[in-house]
Parts: C-alpha cells; sequence; structure tokens
C-alpha cells in the first residue's frame, strides 16, 4: 500500500503524522547548538603609536592625522575611529571582508609602513595587530597589601602570580594592570642646572651615553680566547649620580649636582583601587 493512498483512506492518521514531524522539527531547531552558525565577525584591525611627553593636539595632527589619511586607502574599510591621547594615538579600522586570510591586515600593515618616516622620529614605531572581537577579559583579581608597597606587590604578580595562573588550562593570557615597576627616577634642579651652565639635553645625552651595554669584543690568545664585557648599565643611584654631564678644565659637573636620583616607581599617573584601598590588578 502505497502512502498517498494510506493518507487518502486514513486521513486523520496522515494529518497526526504531519503534525508529528513538524513537532520533532521545531524541537530539533530549538536545540541546534551556537557553534553551527559561521563566524560573521568583521576583521578589526588596531594601530597603536606612543609618542612620549606629546599633548592630544600634537598626537593628533603628527601622527593620527597622518595614519587616517593613508588608511582611508585600503580596500573594504568599513570604519576608522581614532582616539588622540597623551602620549599615544590609538586608531581601530573596521574592514568589510577579506578577500583572502590575512589580507586586510597586511594592506593595512604595508600603508603604515609607507608613512613611517612622516611621523616624528622621536614616537615609536606603530604596533599594527588584527583584533579578536572575543578576546576580552573574564575575570579580574585584586591584590592588595598592608605590609608591602606597590613595587613588591608588583613584582610578586609578574614573577610568581603570573606564571602560576597561565598554566592553568583555558588561560590565555594576563595582563597587569595599575602595575609599579621599578625604574631610576631622576628630579632635575632648574635653579642648580642654571647656575652650572647645563641643559636637559645636556643631561639626556651623558644619560644616554653612560647608561649603555655595548660589546667588548674578544680577546684572542695562542691557545685560548676570551669575550669581553663591558659592563656599561648602572643600577644603583650612586652610580647615576657620578654620571659627568659637562667638564671645563678641572669643573667637573655630575649628574648630582644639579639633580636628585632615586629608586622610584616607571608610572606615577596610573592607580587601581580595590574596597578604597590602593591595589594591583590584572586580568585573564
Amino acid at each position: 500500500m502505497r502512502i498517498s493512498q494510506l493518507s487518502i483512506q486514513r486521513p486523520v492518521f496522515a494529518t497526526v503524522m504531519s503534525l508529528t514531524i513538524i513537532l520533532f522539527g521545531v524541537i530539533a531547531f530549538t536545540r541546534l547548538p551556537v557553534r553551527e552558525y559561521p563566524d560573521i565577525d568583521p576583521p578589526i584591525v588596531s594601530i597603536t603609536t606612543f609618542y612620549r611627553g606629546a599633548s592630544p593636539s600634537v598626537v593628533e595632527t603628527e601622527i593620527t592625522d597622518v595614519l587616517e589619511e593613508q588608511l582611508a586607502t585600503v580596500e573594504g574599510v568599513k570604519t576608522i575611529e581614532s582616539s588622540s591621547l597623551e602620549q599615544g594615538s590609538q586608531i581601530t579600522v573596521g574592514i568589510r571582508a577579506e578577500p583572502r586570510r590575512g589580507a586586510g591586515a597586511n594592506d593595512v600593515r604595508d600603508k603604515v609602513a609607507r608613512v613611517r618616516g612622516q611621523l616624528p622620529a622621536e614616537a615609536d614605531d606603530p604596533i599594527v595587530a588584527k583584533v579578536d572581537v572575543n578576546a576580552q577579559p573574564i575575570l579580574w583579581l585584586g591584590l592588595s597589601s598592608t605590609k608591602h608597597n606597590g613595587l613588591e606587590l608588583t613584582e610578586v604578580a609578574e614573577l610568581i602570580l603570573k606564571e602560576r595562573l597561565q598554566h592553568i588550562p583555558g588561560v590565555g593570557n594576563i595582563f597587569i594592570g595599575g602595575g609599579r615597576r621599578y625604574a631610576m627616577r631622576v628630579w632635575l634642579d632648574p635653579q642648580r642646572m642654571a647656575n652650572r651652565g647645563v641643559t636637559v639635553q645636556d643631561l639626556e645625552r651623558a644619560l644616554r651615553e653612560e647608561n649603555a651595554e655595548i660589546p667588548g669584543g674578544r680577546v684572542e690568545g695562542g691557545g685560548r680566547e676570551f669575550a669581553v664585557r663591558t659592563r656599561g648599565e648602572l643600577t644603583h643611584p650612586e652610580e647615576f649620580g657620578s654620571i659627568v654631564i659637562s667638564q671645563t678644565g678641572n669643573d667637573v659637573v655630575r649628574l648630582s649636582d644639579v639633580a636628585r636620583v632615586e629608586v622610584g616607581p616607571e608610572d606615577e599617573r596610573t592607580a587601581v583601587r580595590w574596597n578604597g584601598q590602593q591595589a594591583w590588578g590584572w586580568a585573564s
């Protein structure tokens, strides 16, 4: 007996079977896993440029505008969003679609490389990276202490906690926010600098030349060979204070004569608080 003949002879049975098939179809459709849908996230590329000591207006005219003008010619660009902040520029480029994998990010890198010569020489090289819209922090942790300062807490977070958390299955990346890293801070005295006849450029030149690790070559003998290491990097405030800034005859001007050198945090412009207390956090 054919299905068509059975349906004509027993219409109620045919109707019930049709409704049963529709019901199972609706149930199956509602339980489809999300992973079966295609990934339609548009490619997003970010360009980050640091310009130390520059104001937002200078960053906008010298870096952001120059990069935006060049990025506007990239094929398939959908949106360009930029922000000019103090000491840095952030540009986000949204691309409609990539004809081949990675083509959009590569085109952006080529455009940025072409205008590198037009950017200020003091600015860092632009960092071009393809952004994953799903790569957002899912967990923030706070670290605070009443016995240790920020420098010590940051050192513990980087050397101990970060290394242990990175070995946890499922952790992709960990970055520390508001950390205080050790640095040698030089506080200039304008009055003493004027009396000694030195400028900020003189101090910068002396620091670059004296605090540097340079190759020392090697010493070769008949049957032996030794590598020479020149220890030029300074590690203590007293060593920095002994740097010679200028010398006229027997009159020697050292860094300690015109400035105060001390160990302190690299950046004091950021702060993290947890429950009203100063803290340091990291995300994963």
